[in-house]
């Protein structure tokens, strides 16, 4: 089930009733900011991640 070109018009429609032309840049530039915030979160969770396991692998090859 995927949306169609209709259904795209429709949202697109009730967003531009709710929030108007003057103001519909601003409210699509302030949710791009939360997907890119929410994408560099995940990203540096991920990179907490990979750290202490690089770490412990570091230590295991000088240990050996």
């Amino acid at each position: 089930m995927s949306i169609g070109i209709w259904e795209l018009l429709l949202i697109l429609a009730i967003v531009f009733v709710l929030f108007g032309a003057g103001k519909l840049p601003q409210v699509m530039s302030d949710l791009g900011k939360g997907v890119r915030s929410l994408k560099q979160g995940l990203k540096d969770e991920q990179n907490k991640e990979k750290k202490p396991s690089e770490a412990s692998s570091e230590k295991s090859n000088t240990n050996s």
